[in-house]
């Protein structure tokens, strides 16, 4: 059977346009009685980056995170919801997002993100071992919401990225540091979405993330909601939208390659409105293929010399120092000058493993991705 992709246009977050677009979208798929049963515990893993207002559309929409939590309510399920963000406290980032007090006016509680407990994945490929929040493993199941974007090291940011948020804080710092290689990190989080298996997957494209993300790039509109039980088809269908090949996104690719799901149009059904009225050949997302380094000393030769490399924009810095905290890395590869924070960090590129975490987290979308000159060179011929 192909698996089904659906696609609903929603032109803007107004609350019953968005109610409209969800209830519509899940009815294409099955309804929402094939997802959750009475008295379920359901929790909501929605896209919590980092403490932002909805208008920056770096977390899920408060408008898609009302439309999906009130129809499973609706349902009787037992809804919570949550996420360990990047950088802050889950209550907080949930705040600024404006979740919350929508969560407090459905009954829905804020599921535990803050402490898990370690996990074996016997059917594990690369990681066999996850600390999973509280929150994922006291749940019946997960629904995850994620948001259209794109991403430094992944290139795009989607179904399969979203449940690296049921790892618990720092943790998921050291899978950077492990896991370097955007190729290598993309396959744990496959291992990890395998692990969790989501029951359905909405994706916030209304609007979508272009540029810098996943954090620091610009609002982009594409009008469009997503729904699928295949997380693969879903991420597939969603790089199509933006006119980039699911080929080229690792977490797609492997995905695919391991029996998760399918990125081949061949073996997918799009349901609601037809893909071709949403494709933007305009959105501004990476393109280029990966590469991949065959060991440690020519992974680092190439780190410094082909690989895109964090910089810093000196007029857009604020000195807060949140790159220096989020940098995994020991001894850290960006920090102060001789402990002056009255000047902008500097980076140590041999020892910057391209993880772009600190790009990731930026609040003032002060760093971005600049290519070495030897790859600029190679892009002219």
């Amino acid at each position: 059977m192909k698996s089904k992709v659906a696609l609903v246009r929603c032109n803007s977050y107004e609350l019953n346009e968005v109610k409209q677009a969800v209830s519509k979208g899940i009815e294409l798929i099955g309804g929402p009685e094939n997802f959750v049963k009475q008295s379920e515990k359901i929790v909501l893993k929605v896209n919590l980056l980092a403490a932002d207002v909805p208008e920056k559309c770096v977390t899920t929409h408060p408008s898609v995170f009302r439309a999906v939590a009130e129809i499973f309510v609706n349902e009787g399920a037992i809804i919570s919801y949550g996420d360990s963000p990047g950088f802050g406290a889950p209550y907080a980032t949930a705040k600024k997002a404006g979740l919350t007090d929508i969560a407090d006016e459905l009954n829905i509680e804020l599921a535990d993100f803050k402490e898990g407990k370690e996990v074996f994945f016997e059917t594990g490929k690369q990681n066999k071992k996850f600390l999973i929040a509280n929150g994922v493993l006291e749940s019946d199941g997960l629904i995850s919401l994620p948001k259209l974007k794109t991403h430094g090291l992944e290139k795009f940011t989607g179904c399969i990225k979203n449940q690296f948020g049921c790892i618990v804080g720092m943790r998921k710092a050291e899978f950077h540091v492990k896991l370097p290689d955007a190729t290598d990190f993309a396959k744990m989080l496959v291992d990890l979405n395998n692990y969790i298996k989501p029951r359905l997957y909405i994706m916030d494209g209304i609007i979508a993330m272009e540029g810098n993300g996943p954090r620091g790039g610009n609002p982009k509109p594409m009008n469009v909601l997503l729904f699928s039980t295949d997380p693969v088809a879903l991420d597939a269908t969603a790089c199509r939208l933006i006119d980039l090949n699911p080929a080229l996104v690792p977490t797609t690719l492997i995905a695919s390659e391991t029996g998760t799901g399918t990125y081949s149009e061949a073996e997918i059904e799009i349901v609601g409105d037809e893909l071709k009225s949403f494709i933007n050949s305009d959105f501004v997302v990476d393109r280029t293929p990966l590469k991949k380094a065959k060991n440690s000393k020519i992974s680092k030769f190439l780190n410094n010399r082909l690989v895109p490399k964090p910089f810093i924009l000196s007029e857009k810095c604020t000195k807060c120092g949140t790159c220096i905290n989020s940098c995994p890395v020991e001894g850290k590869a960006v920090n102060w000058i001789d402990g002056n924070h009255s000047k902008v960090p500097v980076y140590n590129y041999d020892k910057c493993i391209r993880c772009y975490c600190c790009q990731e987290m930026c609040p003032e979308s002060a760093i971005i991705l600049r290519d070495p000159l030897i790859r600029k060179v190679s892009k002219i011929f």
